[in-house]
């Protein structure tokens, strides 16, 4: 009779953890740490980074700090490193493998959103290729998307299954300034 509350007890949690874990995948959840680290605005992130399948522009995977350690400037070097622009208002920053099915869909809903909206980047970046980096951000799984202000800072964060492209438009919505201006200048 033991067994069966062990294996009954074993069913529930797994279902639990089952049914949390489904909650999560895919939502832009806001970043959990007290402080995000400073990026220096304008730095230029790769559009796709070192993925295999058609996607050009291949960058080392030497970039920023060793595992563990902290840049200076938060992540404005590893960044500026890669090579292609933060965008103007917001950046979406997707963390990507090779042979990720969801990835491809996460791509295809994030590229659409940022064509939509003005100054807004989509940003793609081959996790396997970056692992520093990967470790820097705490980037578990593939798709991870951050989503980035204008000035390169991590506001929501997603990972698992692609976040909706509704989800992804209110979440620029609440970021992203009227009138596209970061300044306060109209």
């Amino acid at each position: 009779m033991t067994g069966v509350w062990v294996l009954l007890a074993a069913v529930v949690v797994a279902l639990v953890i089952g049914v949390a874990s489904r909650r999560r995948d895919g939502r832009l959840r806001p970043r959990r740490s007290r402080v995000s680290p400073p990026v220096v605005s304008g730095a230029r992130l790769p559009r796709a980074v070192g993925l295999e399948g058609g996607l050009e522009g291949s960058v080392g995977s030497g970039v920023g700090p060793a595992p563990g350690e902290v840049a200076a400037d938060g992540l404005g070097g590893e960044l500026a490193a890669l090579g292609a622009e933060l965008g103007e208002r917001a950046t979406l920053l997707q963390f990507s493998t090779a042979f990720c099915a969801p990835c491809r869909t996460t791509r295809r809903v994030l590229a659409g959103v940022a064509e939509t909206v003005p100054g807004v980047r989509h940003v793609e970046v081959d996790a396997e290729a970056h692992l520093g980096l990967v470790r820097r951000l705490g980037v578990r799984r593939t798709p991870t998307v951050l989503v980035l202000d204008g000035h390169g800072l991590e506001v929501r964060r997603a990972s698992g299954a692609p976040p909706s492209r509704d989800a992804v438009f209110a979440t620029l919505a609440e970021i992203v300034p009227p009138g596209g201006d970061q300044s306060g200048r109209q």
